[in-house]
């Protein structure tokens, strides 16, 4: 098992007050001592879009990184991943969706846009010899528009794969997947694509985060996002609620046998 952290990065993109870098750094390095196997620390994006994620050279500057964690960033773009190899991240995250509405509220291009601007970001990346995570979002119902097909999930993570993403997290942005239409979607994808390259993503606004992750787990799934406390949501996806919980996440894992290996009183 493998519990990726999301909670520094979107969790607190989503805090309205901003977060002082400092109480970022103490948060991370906390986290660091848990057990969990990735932290996403931050975002190297336009500080005028999401102000809260300004300081992210700072935040990876000033942290205590403990052996065996890995440190990641989403990077939108060429000029982000610039900034996160100064930043010495230790992997790098790009995000797009299956729906074309939501492409183009959150990051102002199409789904073809978004895999024209990877390309060479990617290939920067793997010279570089940093592992690439693609975030398929939207991938079960979009705010905009509605139900997502399975059908056009596996062809837009098959594209990512074709352009070198080395894992693929599945989202599900506004919280509305069932444990039927996750299973149905992995059906689908799993044949197509190792499961050891599946992350799940899930939003906890209808109670069923941990569901879902059950699901995923019975499966084959094996990699977990999830952030501390349900911290998160999405600015850019009306009705957004926080993450699944990572203690719940945990509990629920373990409960079915699974080897976690992630300190709750820690945690």
């Amino acid at each position: 098992m493998k519990i990726v952290e999301v909670g520094p990065r979107d969790g607190l993109q989503n805090e309205t007050s901003l977060v002082p870098t400092a109480a970022k750094v103490a948060f991370v390095n906390a986290l660091s001592e848990t057990g969990v196997g990735e932290i996403e620390v931050s975002a190297f994006v336009s500080s005028r879009r999401v102000p809260q994620l300004g300081d992210a050279e700072t935040v990876f500057r000033r942290l205590s990184r403990k052996d065996g964690v890995v440190y990641s960033a989403l990077v939108p773009n060429e000029r982000g991943l610039e900034r996160a190899i100064a930043a010495c991240v230790d992997k790098i995250s790009v995000f797009t969706a299956v729906s074309e509405t939501f492409n183009q509220k959150n990051i102002h291009t199409s789904v073809d846009g978004s895999l024209r601007r990877f390309r060479p970001l990617i290939r920067r990346a793997r010279t570089m010899g940093l592992p690439v995570r693609g975030y398929v979002s939207t991938a079960f119902w979009c705010a905009f528009e509605g139900k997502i097909g399975p059908d056009a999930v596996v062809d837009l993570v098959e594209r990512l794969v074709d352009i070198g993403v080395d894992e693929v997290s599945i989202s599900d942005t506004i919280g509305k997947a069932t444990p039927v239409e996750v299973a149905a979607l992995l059906d689908c994808l799993l044949p197509r694509i190792a499961p050891e390259r599946v992350a799940v993503h899930f939003h906890d606004t209808y109670g069923r985060g941990v569901e879902n992750v059950l699901a995923s787990w019975a499966q084959g799934i094996r990699i977990f996002d999830a952030s501390v406390g349900g911290l998160g949501g999405c600015p850019f996806a009306p009705g957004a609620t926080g993450n699944v919980a990572t203690a719940s996440v945990v509990m629920a894992l373990e409960g079915k046998g699974a080897t976690v290996g992630v300190d709750l009183a820690k945690l």
